[in-house]
């Protein structure tokens, strides 16, 4: 895979997550004070590992270097640590709303 349908394949995977984080925020509107203080700092963390890779993906497009392995690693696991952060924060919305928020 060259570097540049790397970059269109990674921002067709950061715009679904965007869209998962969009329904995250949504379903935590819908938590007490108590929960949503609870789930906070895993939306920040999100936000953080999306604009991270998000940055990575730019600087490929622009800079192109010609051994881009790094990079693609480091954006990798940038997608590893956000599914799991994901996965995490809607495993605690689930128990903290299991009627009002479906999983």
């Amino acid at each position: 895979m060259d570097v540049q349908d790397f970059c269109k394949s990674m921002e067709a995977e950061m715009t679904m997550w965007k869209a998962k984080l969009y329904d995250v925020m949504r379903k935590v509107d819908n938590l007490g004070s108590a929960e949503k203080e609870k789930v906070l700092q895993n939306i920040e963390d999100l936000h953080i590992y999306l604009q991270e890779m998000s940055d990575r993906v730019e600087s490929l497009k622009t800079e192109c270097p010609s051994d881009w392995s790094p990079v693609k690693q480091d954006i990798d696991q940038g997608t590893v640590d956000l599914r799991g952060k994901y996965e995490e924060t809607m495993d605690y919305i689930g128990k903290a709303a299991p009627v009002s928020v479906p999983g």
